[in-house]
């Protein structure tokens, strides 16, 4: 998987005091970027991400690898002017 230059962390140990760091970093010329943020169980994570690949919305390469929530939480850092919304809805649980 690849490993995106906007999370940052100390995290990588599994034991960091600092929240995880959730930049938003210089968009392609012609382009806007956004943020898709998918938190859940692995599994539901990864049923996401598989459900928005059927839907062609977003190859399975393109997400980074899945990163474990410190304690500390998660710091996400807007630019001036972005606003912000947030779904949240139930989703079905994988099949074992």
């Amino acid at each position: 998987m690849l490993c995106l230059p906007y999370l940052v962390s100390s995290a990588q140990n599994r034991e960091a005091t600092s929240p995880l760091l959730l930049a938003n970093p210089e968009a392609q010329p012609g382009r806007e970027r956004l943020r898709h943020l998918v938190i859940g169980s692995p599994e539901g994570v990864r049923g996401a991400i598989n459900y928005l690949h059927l839907l062609q919305y977003a190859e399975q390469r393109e997400w980074s690898r899945l990163v474990t929530i410190p304690r500390s939480g998660i710091l996400i850092t807007p630019e001036q002017g972005e606003v912000f919304s947030l779904l949240r809805r139930d989703g079905r649980r994988p099949e074992l």
